[in-house]
C-alpha cells in the first residue's frame, strides 16, 4: 500500500513514518495564508487534509463529496492519518463528518 504526505511548502514524503507525519503536522504552527494545509493521500485517492485551525477535510480527490470536522487535535489527525495509511477507509467513514469543506 502506498501513501504520501504533502507538506506545507510543496515537499512530499512517500510512505512517511509517524515521525515524518508529526513533522508535517508541526508545519501548521507557522502562519502562512498561501499554503494553509498539509495532507496525507492514499494511493486510492482518499485524502485527509489538516489545517492550523483544527479543520480536517476528508475527500476523494477524483470527485466524491468532501466532508469535514472542526477542532480536531493534531494527535487525532495523526491517528486518522495512520488509519488512512493502512487503508482503513470504513473506520474513517464512521467519524462524525459534516458535508462540505467547512
Amino acid at each position: 500500500m502506498s501513501y504520501h504526505v504533502n507538506r506545507r511548502w510543496g515537499d512530499s514524503d512517500d510512505n512517511p513514518t509517524i515521525e515524518k507525519m508529526r513533522e508535517a503536522l508541526a508545519e501548521l504552527d507557522v502562519e502562512d495564508i498561501e499554503h494553509p494545509d498539509v495532507a496525507l493521500i492514499h494511493e486510492s485517492g482518499w485524502c485527509l487534509g489538516a489545517f492550523p485551525s483544527g479543520l480536517l477535510i476528508w475527500e476523494h480527490l477524483e470527485g466524491n463529496e468532501p466532508r469535514h470536522m472542526r477542532d480536531i487535535s493534531r494527535e487525532r489527525v495523526l491517528d486518522l492519518w495512520q488509519m488512512l495509511a493502512k487503508g482503513e477507509f470504513a473506520a474513517i467513514e464512521t467519524e462524525p463528518w459534516k458535508s462540505g469543506y467547512g
